[in-house]
């Protein structure tokens, strides 16, 4: 098989979670799979996973303009300009009451979560132009359809990346180029574990188990990253309990903002 004929994926926070996971499906269903993350263990890791014909792994900090320029030339080097999707996962989960947050953590979540996709989009245009059938998948989160305390910057950047995604799919529509977004549920991953809020030493993951509320495996999450590189939707949910937030934030918005408030309190 020929470099122009193979798929290709370019993935962001590929070192770890679902970026990991996603890598591995592809891999397995025979494409090219860019690596990239911040981590460089963790893109190791991931790397030692796949065929070693089927990867190419680059350090790429997503909120840096030349590196991404960078990388994608690297990509479409080895891929003879190829990049059929370009998966935008890379993201970051800092909380805690708004006014707790160091101006530090603020930023960051902005920078990785929202300016991080911003680039990506930007910079991988010429390359996804080029390639027929090409689309953006951008990872958002349920987060980016329901509201929630002590993760007030991490839903704003998860509203925007959904805006962002209905707004670039039309736009890019005049290249060929989808976009679609990957809206997951609370998944298995990092994120889960870091701390509840600046002032707490008890991790997400630990609030979550205590209130019975389901955890999904980064594999489902994959799964659907297949799909939104291929289906005809925008937005795709990842877990049941996803579908059902969605469904309350457009019918039933009042008893879900309510619910929302009594976490606060418990």
């Amino acid at each position: 098989m020929s470099k122009q004929e193979q798929k290709s994926i370019f993935i962001t926070g590929a070192g770890s979670g679902i970026g990991r996971a996603t890598a591995q499906l592809f891999a397995e269903r025979g494409w090219f799979v860019g690596l990239t993350d911040i981590n460089q263990a963790g893109l190791d890791e991931t790397a030692a996973l796949l065929p070693s014909g089927q990867r190419m792994s680059i350090i790429l900090d997503v909120r840096d303009r030349a590196q991404w320029a960078r990388a994608i030339e690297s990509f479409g080097q080895a891929t003879g300009r190829r990049c059929h999707v370009l998966f935008n996962n890379a993201g970051i989960g800092k909380g805690g009451w708004l006014e707790e947050m160091a101006p530090e953590d603020i930023d960051l979540v902005l920078d990785v979560n929202l300016k991080g996709v911003i680039n990506g989009a930007i910079a991988a245009l010429p390359l996804l132009r080029e390639t027929p059938g090409a689309r953006i998948v951008n990872t958002a989160s349920v987060a980016g359809i329901v509201g929630a305390p002590k993760l007030t910057i991490y839903v704003a950047t998860k509203f925007a990346v959904r805006g962002l995604t209905e707004s670039l799919d039309a736009e890019y529509s005049r290249f060929g180029v989808r976009v679609t977004s990957l809206m997951p549920w609370f998944m298995d991953t990092a994120i889960l574990d870091a701390a509840a809020s600046p002032s707490s030493n008890r991790r997400l993951r630990d609030q979550l188990i205590e209130n019975k509320t389901p955890i999904y495996p980064v594999r489902m999450a994959a799964e659907r990253a297949w799909d939104a590189a291929h289906g005809k939707e925008v937005h795709y949910m990842v877990g049941k309990e996803a579908e059902r937030a969605r469904f309350a934030a457009r019918f039933f918005p009042n008893a879900l903002r309510k619910q929302v408030i009594k976490t606060m309190r418990d």
